[in-house]
């Protein structure tokens, strides 16, 4: 057995990819130890239904095209798995990973995968399997514990905090203009929604709502129609996950159970005009936070690459149990160094905006300033054809 699998999980980003690029690079570097490097298609969806792709196959110039694309390549899964890990699903993965002589397990997602992840840890180690299994970080919403920040993030960042520039100057036009209420992702964690702080004054939101702060929906009226009476509009930044009373009935569950967020906004936009009859427009981010590649940050690309790298040399040296963590070791100059940390201390655990980063409703601190600014630097080349950005052209072979 010494074949590996890679599985993408939850939520994409506009760098998921490069982490699995960066796995298939290491991979192929120790093709003494690992000899075939298969993908599982749609998350562990792949492993329960025997559908895995031949990864070893494709072309270079192709995969090399996975720094440049957004998206999960391989498919992805909101599937929770059951908590028994006796569970007959769980016969399912175990069957398929002996059937195709995997050794190594890389699951590349956020909280509700690295739980995945722990869990086939547990039952590899329980059926006294030899069997490796390493998690990879992955959440644009950068809520996953311990990792000083989570690969996905910085590049949804840039895009908030640049889509919030162009917004600031297309609302500033009018003499009376409107109250623009932008909704970002982020539901447990405002990391995304505070980002466009970073923006200088004249360019940046007048407020900002954050999951991490209890909403007052009366207070949020009185704020609103305050800035716009001394300002001519607002141009509000609130979390998607923010909480207040509307109407929920039609609301859906993922597979992990949260309810899907959205509308927000659009809630809030409604409230504003019905309480002060002022013009408003709501705007919701949406998937193209976590799908642009023209925001792309180096610093995001080049460390997701790495992690990839950092898994898989975390795998052949038998790490199992763990996922790779990236830990700042200053912001100025910044430099980070690339760690492991035990998936049960990660799974299911959510890491907020701490209260020293935030100084009220109206800006950060400078603390996370320096936390988010060298996040965001330099820009990932991406190769164009035709005024369009390629994506690669994988054959998908299936493995028998």
């Amino acid at each position: 057995m010494k074949n590996m699998v890679y599985i993408q999980s939850g939520g994409p980003t506009s760098v998921i990819n490069s982490s699995f690029y960066g796995a298939i690079q290491e991979a192929k570097r120790h093709s003494g130890e690992i000899d075939k490097i298969y993908g599982s298609l749609h998350g562990i969806e792949g492993l329960i239904y025997d559908d895995l792709i031949d990864i070893s196959a494709e072309d270079d110039d192709q995969l090399a095209l996975l720094l440049q694309t957004p998206g999960s390549i391989l498919g992805t899964t909101r599937r929770k798995l059951p908590k028994d890990i006796h569970d007959p699903v769980y016969g399912e993965i175990i069957d398929n990973l002996v059937k195709h002589e995997i050794k190594y397990v890389f699951v590349n997602g956020g909280n509700d995968s690295m739980d995945t992840c722990y869990k086939i840890s547990l039952l590899v180690k329980e059926r006294g399997l030899d069997i490796v299994v390493v998690g990879v970080p992955k959440t644009i919403d950068n809520d996953l514990a311990i990792t000083d920040h989570s690969l996905g993030f910085p590049s949804a960042a840039k895009y908030v905090i640049n889509t919030f520039q162009a917004l600031a100057n297309d609302a500033s036009c009018f003499m009376k203009g409107k109250v623009h209420i932008v909704e970002v992702m982020g539901r447990n964690a405002g990391w995304l929604t505070a980002a466009p702080d970073l923006l200088p004054e004249g360019n940046r939101p007048h407020l900002f709502y954050l999951p991490e702060n209890k909403f007052d929906l009366d207070q949020f009226c009185k704020d609103v129609k305050e800035v716009y009476e001394r300002e001519g509009y607002a141009l509000v930044s609130v979390s998607e996950g923010v909480e207040f009373e509307r109407l929920q009935a039609s609301t859906r569950l993922d597979g992990f159970g949260h309810a899907q967020l959205g509308g927000a906004a659009a809630d809030l936009c409604k409230i504003i005009e019905d309480k002060f009859d002022l013009p408003t427009r709501a705007v919701e981010l949406s998937l193209m936070q976590r799908a642009c590649p023209a925001y792309i940050s180096k610093v995001d690309s080049d460390e997701a690459v790495r992690v990839g790298n950092e898994a898989v040399k975390a795998a052949l040296a038998g790490k199992t149990g763990n996922m790779v963590i990236l830990k700042r070791v200053s912001d100025k100059p910044y430099e980070i160094k690339y760690e492991l940390a035990p998936l049960d201390s990660i799974a299911n655990e959510v890491s907020q905006i701490p209260q020293d980063m935030m100084c009220d409703k109206t800006k950060m601190s400078q603390k996370f300033r320096d936390y988010l600014a060298p996040l965001i630097v330099g820009e990932a080349p991406v190769k164009y054809e035709n005024g369009i950005a390629l994506t690669p052209k994988l054959k998908r072979i299936k493995v028998k």
